[in-house]
């Protein structure tokens, strides 16, 4: 009994993670496809939705809690994250500079 309630519980949470995903998906497709905000605020909206999809997707579907292995593995994929962000940064600079010496 203890299992399916178990199997429910993690059931309801993918359900509840796709539900909110489609719509933290819809939302800024809508916002700029028939939205009249500025530019810049449109951009804001659309960034901030799309933290609040990250943390879905880390809460519902990787199972990434405030427990402490969750925060472990946490501190791994954003360690993960800044040094990805750190070789695609360090990548683009680059050919940027080369652009410039080129041109």
């Amino acid at each position: 009994m203890e299992r399916h309630d178990g199997y429910r519980r993690t059931l309801r949470l993918y359900r509840s993670g796709l539900l909110l995903a489609i719509i933290l998906t819809a939302v800024p497709t809508a916002l700029v496809q028939w939205a009249g905000l500025s530019r810049s605020s449109t951009l804001t909206w659309v960034l901030v939705l799309v933290l609040a999809q990250i943390v879905v997707h880390l809460y519902c579907f990787l199972h990434i809690g405030t427990k402490r292995s969750g925060r472990d593995e946490l501190g791994l994929i954003l360690f993960t994250a800044v040094i990805v962000l750190l070789m695609v940064g360090g990548t683009i600079m680059v050919f940027v500079d080369q652009m410039q010496r080129m041109g």
